[in-house]
């Protein structure tokens, strides 16, 4: 029992250090770029770089943060953790990109980040989640506006989709810290000044 915990707790570590690697921060320093915190919207974020870098370096990017939130919930399914360990893993990697020891704890959105840790949770979840932010972006051409409606729908969409109540917890913190790191977002949209993407 004492080793299983240990073991837990162990891949939740591994999970916010892993979480913890900012691939705009690194990709954009590779690249001889400004560090995307002091640019743009200065979220280091796959948007903020579509800003600074252009196409090629936002996919890698958005496609590594996606990856960073599915590696450590690959490896929490594969140890046969419980659904609740596994969102636990989940989140621990989501609050690695928020708050990354690496880079002063200064970090991105989440969003990608949790969307990867939900594909590998539940592909059914993370499937609605992903058709939300499609739809509604496709309606909006809004990024920001499609992250919210995303992330305030998925705890509605974990009840139908996640049978752990405690995973379901876990599934609503995500999206309340979501909403709370889009709430400049939400004040623009409010008053009408969020562009376009």
């Amino acid at each position: 029992m004492l080793e299983t915990l240990t073991l837990s707790i162990l891949v939740l570590i591994g999970a916010y250090l892993i979480g913890s690697l900012s691939s705009a921060i690194i990709l954009c320093k590779l690249a001889g770029l400004p560090d995307p915190r002091s640019e743009g919207s200065g979220n280091p974020g796959a948007t903020n770089v579509l800003r600074i870098a252009g196409k090629k370096l936002a996919a890698t990017v958005l496609i590594l943060d996606v990856v960073k939130g599915i590696i450590p919930v690959v490896i929490a399914t594969l140890l046969g953790f419980s659904t609740t360990w596994i969102a636990a893993t989940a989140f621990a990697a989501f609050l690695g990109h928020l708050y990354p020891v690496f880079f002063q704890f200064k970090g991105g959105k989440g969003v990608a980040t949790a969307l990867g840790g939900f594909l590998a949770l539940s592909l059914p979840l993370a499937g609605a989640i992903l058709l939300s932010w499609l739809v509604m972006f496709a309606v909006s051409r809004v990024s920001s506006l499609s992250a919210i409606t995303a992330a305030a729908l998925g705890p509605v969409y974990s009840l139908w989709l996640i049978d752990s109540i405690n995973a379901r917890w876990i599934i609503l913190v995500m999206a309340v810290m979501l909403l709370y790191r889009h709430r400049s977002n939400i004040q623009r949209l409010i008053s009408g000044e969020e562009g376009k993407s």
